[in-house]
C-alpha cells in the first residue's frame, strides 16, 4: 500500500455477527434505506463530514443482503461523503437494475448533474434536519428545486428531527412530487401514540404524494430490544396507509446510540409491523417498485 493512503482505524458501526432472521421474506423484498461508507482508501470522507465511521463497504452490504434474504436495495448517500455520491455509484454499479440510489446534492444542483446520476441509477435527493447533521434546503429552495426534480422522475427525502415535524409538514404537503419522510419522523416511542409529531406524520400521510418508512423501531424505542415500543408505531402507520409505507434495515446504522442492533434482529421485527402476508408484501415489494421503478 502507498505510504499516502491512510487505512481507516474508526470503529465499526454495525454488528459484525448478525443472527440469521428466521422469517422468510417474499421474492424481490426490498431495503428501501441503507449507506455504504468507503473504503476511505478508495472513497474517502468529506472534509467537513460531521461523523467518521469505520468503514461499511458494498461487499459487506452485499453480504448481509444475501444472508438476509433481500434482493433489492436503495442506498442513501450518508452526509460522511457530502455531495461526492461515487461512493453510491459505485455499489449500485456492482448490482444494477436491483440496486438504486438516493443522492445528497446542494439545492442549485445543475440539471445536468441530475441527469448524468438519474443514468447511474439515482432516483432521489435527501436533505436532512436534523441537528447532528449538516443543515437541509431552506422552504424556498425545496419548492424551487421541486418541480425540476419532477421533470426527471426523482423524488424528495426527507430527514427530520421530530420537533420540526408540524412545523415542516405544511411545506412537504405542498410539493409536487413525491416525499418520503425517513424512519417515522423520528419520534420518541415513550410520548406515545396521540403526540404532535406523529399525529402530524399521519396527517400528513393522507397525501398522496406522501410517503414513510417504517424503518428505525430500534432508534425511536425507550425500551430497548426487541423495540416493542417502536414498533408499535410502525405498525400503525402500515396498518392505516398500507400502499405508502417503506421499510429498510438503516444498515450500517450510524450514530446510533448503544451497541449496533442485529439485523437479523431487524428483519424479524416486521411480522409485528406487517401483520399479514398482504402487508408484508406491499411493505418490501409493491410498494418500493412503484416509488423506485423496480421491475
Amino acid at each position: 500500500m502507498s505510504p499516502s493512503v491512510t487505512m481507516n482505524t474508526n470503529p465499526i458501526t454495525y454488528n459484525p455477527s448478525p443472527s440469521r432472521p428466521t422469517t422468510r421474506l417474499p421474492a424481490g423484498a426490498t431495503d428501501t434505506h441503507c449507506h455504504v461508507f468507503g473504503p476511505t482508501a478508495v472513497f474517502p470522507f468529506a472534509a467537513d463530514a460531521a461523523f467518521t465511521p469505520g468503514d461499511a463497504p458494498k461487499e459487506t452490504l452485499f453480504a448481509l443482503h444475501d444472508m438476509l434474504g433481500i434482493e433489492r436495495c436503495v442506498v442513501v448517500q450518508s452526509g460522511c461523503h457530502g455531495f461526492d455520491n461515487a461512493v453510491v455509484a459505485d455499489a449500485i454499479a456492482a448490482r444494477p437494475d436491483r440496486y438504486l440510489g438516493i443522492a445528497l446534492l446542494p439545492p442549485d444542483v445543475a440539471d445536468a448533474e441530475i441527469v448524468r446520476l438519474t443514468g447511474q441509477g439515482f432516483r432521489g435527493v435527501r436533505y436532512n434536519y436534523m441537528g447532528h447533521l449538516a443543515g437541509g434546503a431552506s422552504p424556498d429552495e425545496l419548492r424551487a428545486l421541486a418541480p425540476r426534480l419532477a421533470r426527471h422522475g426523482w423524488h424528495l427525502q426527507i430527514h427530520l428531527a421530530p420537533e420540526r415535524m408540524e412545523e415542516m409538514a405544511p411545506l412537504f404537503a405542498e410539493m409536487p412530487v413525491p416525499v418520503v419522510i425517513d424512519h417515522m419522523a423520528r419520534v420518541d416511542a415513550s410520548l406515545g401514540i396521540d403526540q404532535p409529531a406523529f399525529t402530524a406524520l399521519r396527517r400528513l400521510l393522507d397525501k398522496e404524494h406522501v410517503w414513510v418508512k417504517v424503518s428505525g423501531s430500534e432508534r425511536i424505542s425507550a425500551d430497548g430490544p426487541p423495540w416493542d415500543d417502536g414498533v408499535r408505531f410502525a405498525r400503525v402507520l402500515v396498518e392505516d396507509h398500507p400502499d405508502h409505507v417503506l421499510w429498510g434495515t438503516d444498515f450500517p446504522h450510524p450514530n446510533f446510540k448503544g451497541d449496533p442492533p442485529d439485523d437479523g434482529m431487524l428483519v424479524d421485527l416486521l411480522p409485528k409491523i406487517a401483520p399479514t402476508d398482504d402487508h408484508l408484501r406491499r411493505l418490501l415489494v409493491d410498494n418500493p417498485a412503484r416509488l423506485y421503478g423496480f421491475a
